[in-house]
């Protein structure tokens, strides 16, 4: 902890932190200047010589941020020179070299660090046997090799693990981009789901309810008696269009909203109250159910009820008949729906809008969200077809090709 607030500080203020840096190493070489005599690193020369001399190699510190192989060149240069005036070389007064080489590692690749620690080395050690033959070479060699490869090693370490601090950063940085990412992507999904919904709704309440403002008005003119029966339907199926609109836009409530829906969403088990929906406006309804049916799982239940919704709405509007059929076909995996009308012959035709309209879209959408196949086009017989293949649950894996549509 008492180290990263170190950096954090002489991040923010470099200057300050490299002046203290050039003031210990310069303090370094004044106590070593200063030992007495007998000392084992006493110096042979004045001490004002070698006071100079590291003074100016503490000077160079001030450049590694923007040129640390020339700083580590000029210091090690400063120390060439106190040993060819026959100082002997010790920590203290290498201290500039020594930080030189530390900070050469840390802002530049593990090439250059090396050579730049071996290059060190091999002429301060080559300077110091030169200058003083008789000293002894073994621990002269040992001495040398450990001051001046060990700052260049702690340096690569410090900097291997700041990059490897920074990689594990970025990941994380995108890792939580990308589930923001996935966020957004699901939100639009659901943005996606909920305007299905509403045009479902909308389309087909809407069309129910200028049919039985159309019927209305005809039996004012011609049967004012049964005007008021039509008028009760057209108020109920405005209502429900309130109902399903409130408990559709609903689901876009936050947690903790008083007015989120009770009802649960639509499905098969609400088609009783569809087809009498769509029979007071005069269209027949004729429903087949084949095979045991099953229960299906949420996502598949709704796109069901919404596509036989959107199929005879399309019905009511297009195809010029008072009657249709829904077929429910159940298998042990896929649950094959299909809305049949026997309107005339030249509507698909007239309609193009029929075969690929914004409805028809977003039933194929629909279908094809949770693993389903949809097909829709007009009939040899006459009239029109939607045919739909869900599987029973939302993942039905290996579907077989007999049980489910061909697009």
């Amino acid at each position: 902890m008492m180290i990263s607030d170190w950096r954090d500080k002489a991040r923010r203020h470099p200057r300050a932190a490299d002046s203290a840096l050039a003031l210990a190493t310069f303090a370094l070489g004044v106590i070593a200047s200063a030992l007495p005599p007998g000392s084992p690193t006493h110096l042979r020369v004045p001490a004002t010589h070698v006071v100079v001399i590291v003074a100016l190699g503490a000077a160079s510190l001030f450049l590694h941020r923007h040129h640390p192989r020339l700083t580590a060149g000029l210091t090690t240069v400063c120390a060439l020179v106190l040993a060819l005036t026959g100082v002997q070389l010790n920590p203290l007064l290498q201290a500039p070299c020594l930080v030189a080489l530390f900070l050469l590692a840390l802002r530049t690749d593990r090439r250059t660090a090396r050579i730049g620690a071996v290059t060190a080395t091999v002429t301060l050690l080559a300077a110091t046997l030169a200058r003083d033959p008789e000293s002894p070479w073994g621990l002269v060699i040992v001495g040398m090799i450990s001051w001046t490869l060990l700052p260049g090693a702690l340096g690569d370490a410090v900097r291997s693990n700041t990059e490897y601090l920074a990689a594990a950063e970025a990941r994380a940085e995108l890792a939580e981009h990308t589930r923001e990412e996935e966020a957004l992507r699901r939100v639009s999904e659901e943005r996606l789901r909920m305007a299905r919904d509403l045009h479902d709704v909308v389309a087909h309440h809407i069309a129910l309810a200028a049919t039985q403002a159309r019927t209305a008005t005809y039996l004012m003119h011609h049967h004012p008696e049964r005007a008021p029966e039509m008028m009760t339907s057209l108020v109920d199926s405005t209502d429900e269009a309130l109902r399903e609109l409130r408990a559709t836009v609903g689901l876009l409530r936050q947690q903790g909203d008083t007015d989120s829906p009770r009802d649960p969403a639509p499905g098969l088990a609400q088609l009783p109250n569809l087809l009498e929906s769509f029979e007071r406006v005069g269209l027949s309804v004729h429903v087949v159910t084949e095979g045991e049916a099953r229960p299906l799982s949420p996502g598949v239940d709704l796109t069901a009820y919404r596509v036989i919704q959107e199929a005879l709405t399309n019905v009511t509007k297009h195809a010029g008949t008072a009657s249709a059929t829904v077929r429910l076909t159940y298998t042990p995996s896929w649950v094959t729906i299909s809305v049949d009308d026997d309107g005339r012959a030249d509507v698909s035709a007239s309609r193009p809008d029929r075969v690929s309209g914004y409805g028809l879209i977003g039933m194929r959408e629909r279908a094809q969200s949770i693993g389903g196949r949809l097909q829709a086009g007009p009939r040899e017989e006459g009239g029109f077809t939607v045919r739909l293949g869900l599987p029973m649950h939302k993942k039905a894996q290996h579907p077989n090709p007999e049980e489910v549509p061909h697009q």
